[in-house]
């Protein structure tokens, strides 16, 4: 392929990508929705992340890594990373285990209590981003997230989600 023919076929492809990557368009939207909640949440010290954390402890009670990984599709490096934050803040405490290699953690009375201060936050936040997303969108969110929970989603998304 000659050289001008290959530039036109990368800016060709570079103005696609640009225009409709599924890929970029949800991680814009996603950082400004998550924006969005850190903001409402920031005087709290807590951004939306280390809610859904605490959110999924609570939920659990004892929270094992790897099944708040699931939960949350997180790696294990960046629920580490939060949880030592929150440790350090006194929000969750680690629970000693049979196992040595992981470390269970629940919510303090402290994390408890951060999260009950921050529902109020989040409550607004929501509605915020229901206007934002407008009914259609948060309906389209149900059902993509319902369909990724129960599999249907690409074969990658599969693979990692039954890990």
């Amino acid at each position: 392929m000659r050289p001008k023919a290959a530039h036109e076929k990368t800016s060709h492809a570079v103005d696609v990508i640009a225009r409709d990557c599924i890929g970029l368009r949800l991680r814009l939207l996603s950082r400004v929705v998550t924006n969005h909640f850190d903001e409402a949440l920031r005087s709290l010290g807590l951004k939306v992340s280390q809610m859904n954390i605490l959110v999924a402890t609570a939920k659990l009670g004892v929270a094992h890594p790897a099944r708040v990984c699931d939960v949350l599709q997180l790696d294990t490096s960046t629920l580490s990373r939060n949880v030592e934050r929150m440790r350090a803040k006194g929000w969750l405490e680690v629970v000693p285990a049979d196992d040595a290699r992981t470390q269970p953690f629940r919510l303090t009375a402290q994390g408890r209590r951060i999260l009950e201060r921050a529902i109020p936050a989040w409550e607004k936040a929501q509605q915020e981003a229901i206007q934002l997303l407008g009914e259609d969108g948060v309906a389209m969110l149900d059902r993509m997230t319902k369909s990724l929970a129960r599999g249907e989603g690409c074969s990658k998304t599969r693979q990692h989600a039954s890990k």
